[in-house]
């Protein structure tokens, strides 16, 4: 049988809570319930049935399993390359990624490993919300950014808006290393 601590998911939730910059009260008054309640829970000193979980989840935009994780995050984590996640991707997507942290649900970054294959050229720009900065760790690039070309070779490194389109284009029949940071924009 499954047991989690209460203190746990009181943190996740008091975590959640802070990150959507809610006070108690304003969560308590979204889910239907006292002040009171939700406190307690925060504080591990009340066990709450699933639907409690779950108005609060529903709430905060968290999916209910991450209250329920049996593993607490740390504030260190440590991910050996043995243990990374298989890459994501292929040529004819244009990259491949491999995360390079487990990171928190709610951290504002994620660090990954794009891998640039000599023959992606097909590929179109692209955007998303966060913005994102790359080092080139082996080879070259060019990053084409809201339409203009930047040559970038190993040790160079760009910061940009991810919501321009761009891409990263090989440069010769050499893979490129990209050390990719998303951020996800402040409120």
């Amino acid at each position: 049988m499954l047991t989690i601590d209460l203190n746990i998911i009181g943190k996740r939730i008091r975590q959640a809570r802070l990150n959507k910059k809610f006070t108690q009260q304003d969560l308590a008054d979204r889910c239907g319930f006292t002040k009171s309640l939700l406190s307690k829970i925060e504080n591990g000193q009340t066990a709450s049935a699933v639907a409690t979980l779950s108005k609060i989840a529903d709430n905060l935009e968290t999916p209910l399993s991450w209250f329920l994780e049996e593993n607490e995050q740390q504030n260190l984590t440590l991910l050996p390359s043995n243990n990374r996640t298989q890459k994501i991707g292929n040529k004819e997507m244009g990259y491949m990624y491999e995360r390079l942290a487990n990171r928190s649900r709610f951290s504002k970054i994620e660090p990954v490993l794009v891998t640039v294959p000599p023959d992606s050229e097909g590929i179109d720009p692209y955007t998303h919300s966060e913005e994102e900065f790359i080092f080139i760790l082996s080879g070259a690039i060019n990053l084409w950014y809201d339409g203009e070309s930047h040559l970038l070779k190993e040790g160079d490194s760009a910061y940009f808006n991810g919501s321009m389109p761009h891409i990263f284009k090989p440069v010769s029949d050499q893979e490129a290393k990209v050390l990719t940071v998303f951020i996800e924009p402040s409120d």
